[in-house]
């Protein structure tokens, strides 16, 4: 048996004062919308509640599928780091980068930088490179990068032809493990408006048709989700989870973390999904619907 934590979006606050000339770019439009909206709604309040119970349960790894920060600060980049060394050590923690990780080029080369050990492959010891491959028990855990740097009020990724035919022959090389593909937007149809999409995504959708994989988590919507897509033998499962700092009552759902556990073989692999999140504005965590068999 095998357990993988997934949580994603925590968008770590409060946000540091920015200069006037940090605000000078797309960040403007990032600050209003927190100080307008997410910071009332998000909180560490919750964030710190899940992590402490995912801390008490026996979780073998975690995964995180992006949006540490919120508009890519310096200052927010390298707290984050440390907030990283606090949820776990990179042997144990698999991260991958969100779009507002990637508000400004620089923000995303600088958390790049900051965050390498987490995003790093079994064999890439000194640079960060998407896709990469971690094997873990009987996982292959297959991190790609979706995120980029767009204009004000978009918030698209992206998956490239080269992504596609580095992921595919890792998805190739693995087809004896559970394969697990990590990325910061969700890859199927009608998942999010226009200016928040995956640009790729049929390219993502055609790879796993062809090479397969047994799960893909994915994070940026901030709701529950469960949607298939084709893989070369039946559907491939591809969940979503809400922002881990987020508050009850408010538009999307309170903060969630999934766990997965995983028994068997490549001929025959049982998965069972649960999901812990907030269940009031005292920060107590629970159980969230049902245990599935996916």
């Amino acid at each position: 048996m095998y357990q993988l934590a997934h949580f994603s979006d925590p968008h770590l606050g409060p946000l540091p004062k920015p200069s006037l000339g940090q605000l000078l770019s797309k960040r403007l439009t990032g600050y209003v919308n927190w100080k307008r909206n997410r910071g009332k709604s998000f909180s560490d309040l919750y964030l710190n509640a899940l992590i402490s119970d995912l801390s008490d349960q026996q979780i073998d790894h975690i995964a995180l599928t992006g949006d540490l920060v919120n508009i890519a600060l310096p200052e927010e980049t390298r707290l984050a780091g440390i907030w990283l060394q606090r949820l776990g050590t990179p042997d144990h923690v698999s991260l991958v980068p969100g779009n507002h990780d990637a508000y400004t080029a620089s923000g995303l080369r600088n958390a790049l930088l900051q965050w390498r050990p987490y995003m790093l492959g079994d064999q890439n010891s000194d640079t960060s490179t998407y896709p990469y491959l971690r094997r873990r028990g009987p996982m292959a855990i297959i991190g790609c990068s979706s995120a980029i740097t767009t204009l004000p009020f978009m918030a698209t990724g992206s998956f490239s032809k080269a992504q596609e035919d580095a992921t595919a022959r890792l998805l190739q090389q693995t087809r004896d493990c559970f394969r697990v593909v990590l990325i910061h937007h969700p890859p199927f149809p009608g998942a999010t408006p226009f200016h928040k999409r995956l640009i790729g995504a049929q390219r993502f959708r055609n790879m796993i048709a062809e090479h397969g994989a047994d799960l893909v988590l994915h994070g940026h919507t901030h709701i529950h989700s469960h949607q298939n897509i084709a893989g070369p033998t039946g559907d491939v499962p591809v969940i979503g989870v809400p922002s881990a700092s987020n508050g009850p009552g408010h538009k999307t759902p309170a903060g969630c973390y999934n766990i997965f556990t995983v028994q068997g073989n490549s001929d025959d692999w049982q998965v069972s999904w649960q999901k812990r999140g907030v269940l009031d504005t005292a920060g107590t965590i629970g159980p969230v619907g049902q245990d599935i068999m996916l």
